[in-house]
């Protein structure tokens, strides 16, 4: 593929990688979160949340009250939305940087990785919404709630659907889609980090190969995924906060806690000022490095085994 490779002929093979890597992330990091989705909607005002003084305090609190259900609150959501996603986002990814590069293996430059990544973003963003404002109300179900709670899934679907109506699966689409600047950051000084420390390489002259040219081991996928990812989330950590809150499932009555991301921005600037759009970053830090860093281990290795075996054939 062209800056995470060389691009490639056969486009499943991203978007089936991406899928497997999606999947690996989840299901390793899935109580962090929610601890994280937890922490961004409580503004400390009205909340059907206890109140958790730290992460650690967090996951030892709800395996406590909730048990091993509660830590993995919106897991098939989760699964789902993240395997789809990440599959989406490759293959869309992939394609788009096929079309700017018109077949060729040439480089392309930060600002068509960008434009790649931002349409990848904007197409999965608006595919996949409607699960993962399932996913952010089942995690925030607790004892605590009063309206009886979601059952799963495809009953949180259809009780939606049924009071709200279809557009309640789209709230956040605002917040969603700025969020797609995150994705376009990530992947963008992805490809750059991946091309410094290949040329790094080839100036120490050290020799291995991968797709004719050179190749990155784990440890450095691993490194530069996270680093990525830390990048992508200092700059755009706000959204996610305004996305989770708009999110939330009414009350008993059928009123929004907020009417609309910018109501969110509103309450939150007005009451707890720029601590309020940072609200469990600590959390979303040690689920996303690590995750990062696990979804591009995974995603390059599996994709050089389907190179591998494409070739054997």
């Amino acid at each position: 593929m062209p800056a995470l490779g060389v691009v490639g002929q056969c486009q499943w093979e991203n978007g089936a990688a991406g899928a497997i890597a999606g999947f690996t992330t989840v299901t390793t990091l899935h109580p962090l979160d929610v601890v994280r989705t937890r922490f961004q909607v409580n503004d400390g005002r009205v909340s059907n949340l206890p109140l958790y003084k730290n992460t650690g305090h967090a996951i030892f609190t709800i395996a406590r009250t909730e048990g091993l259900k509660g830590l993995y609150a919106g897991f098939y959501p989760a699964v789902l939305g993240s395997t789809v996603s990440w599959g989406l986002y490759f293959f869309f990814y992939n394609r788009a940087k096929l079309r700017y590069s018109k077949g060729s293996e040439e480089k392309l430059s930060p600002g068509f990785h960008l434009i790649s990544a931002a349409e990848a973003g904007a197409l999965v963003c608006l595919l996949t919404n409607p699960i993962w404002l399932v996913k952010t109300r089942l995690q925030l179900q607790t004892p605590l709630h009063q309206t009886r709670p979601y059952s799963g899934f495809h009953d949180a679907l259809r009780t939606i659907l049924k009071e709200e109506g279809w557009r309640a699966l789209y709230r956040g689409i605002g917040p969603g889609f700025l969020l797609v600047s995150h994705g376009a950051i990530q992947f963008t000084v992805y490809e750059e980090l991946r091309k410094a420390v290949v040329g790094f390489r080839r100036e120490e002259g050290k020799r291995s190969f991968h797709n004719g040219g050179k190749v990155l081991n784990t440890v450095d996928y691993a490194v530069i995924g996270a680093s990525s990812k830390l990048a992508a989330i200092l700059l755009t950590y706000p959204y996610q906060v305004i996305r989770a809150r708009v999110q939330q499932r009414p009350n008993s009555d059928g009123i929004p806690r907020y009417m609309d991301s910018w109501h969110v921005v509103k309450e939150t600037a007005r009451f707890e000022g720029l601590n309020g759009f940072y609200r469990g970053i600590t959390s979303n830090l040690l689920k996303n490095l690590p995750a990062a860093s696990i979804t591009f281990v995974v995603y390059e290795n599996v994709l050089n085994l389907f190179k591998r075996l494409r070739t054997d054939m």
